[in-house]
């Protein structure tokens, strides 16, 4: 089974990409961030004629998550991270799919920090640690894949200080991802290359995508009993590199 996570960055303005991408790599499963389109702008007909079945939670502008099955109906879980019923914000949405629970993750950017927008990233990071803790505990298999917007490590931003003040790599942020990740989750990526340098994200200034200026901020986070299926994990990165590309690569992971 290839599970992949996927920044999107516009749907309707990357679709041509999405589906070019799709149609090459073929992921079972495929969680979409940053749609940016409403719920009913969003390009169903045109994923389910390349063979792909969606539940999605839209949004105008900003945010917006998707699950996508190819060949299979998403039995649609959750639309909403809980914890906080007032959020407004769509960067939540859950699945089963082949017997195992998808969590599609647009984790707030958090800038400028300090500030509200950070607060309510680190607000939100626990909000997802309390229920992935619930989700484990419930002994179900589990994938949380997305844009955690948190470059974990070092080892996973471009060697340079031109991001020290970014919420992406503050302590607070990266101190969110240990706990979540804790003893319990398997950071995919990171679990089969473990001193690679890996990047999923290259903003779209100061030519970083031609310098290779990366940052690894999407991630596929696996139960126990997942990571003991996991053999192959990998970023697509040239698709970072075709005309009307997003500023993310698609990562995916496979089981067996």
């Amino acid at each position: 089974m290839l599970v992949a996570t996927y920044n999107i960055n516009n749907i309707n303005r990357r679709l041509p990409n999405l589906l070019s991408w799709l149609k090459a790599r073929q992921p079972d499963v495929a969680c979409l961030q940053e749609l940016k389109c409403t719920d009913r702008d969003f390009p169903a007909a045109a994923l389910a004629q390349s063979g792909y079945r969606a539940v999605w939670s839209g949004q105008k502008t900003w945010n917006g998550v998707a699950i996508l099955a190819r060949g299979a109906e998403p039995v649609l879980t959750r639309t909403a991270l809980p914890g906080d019923d007032a959020d407004p914000q769509s960067r939540y949405i859950e699945a089963a799919v082949a017997g195992i629970l998808i969590a599609c993750i647009y984790a707030p950017n958090g800038n400028p920090q300090p500030g509200p927008k950070f607060d309510y990233k680190l607000e939100w990071l626990d909000r997802l640690y309390r229920h992935a803790t619930r989700l484990r505990k419930s002994g179900a298999p589990v994938v949380l894949a997305g844009d955690y917007n948190i470059a974990p490590t070092d080892l996973d931003i471009y060697p340079t200080k031109s991001w020290d003040d970014d919420a992406l790599i503050q302590p607070e942020s990266r101190a969110a991802f240990r706990k979540l990740v804790g003893r319990s989750w398997t950071d995919a990526l990171r679990a089969l290359h473990p001193e690679e340098r890996i990047y999923t994200f290259w903003d779209y200034k100061r030519n970083r995508w031609a310098r290779d200026a990366g940052l690894r901020l999407d991630h596929l986070l696996l139960t126990p009993g997942l990571s003991n299926r996991l053999a192959v994990a990998a970023v697509d990165r040239d698709v970072r590199g075709l005309d009307g590309a997003s500023d993310h690569a698609p990562a995916w992971i496979e089981l067996i």
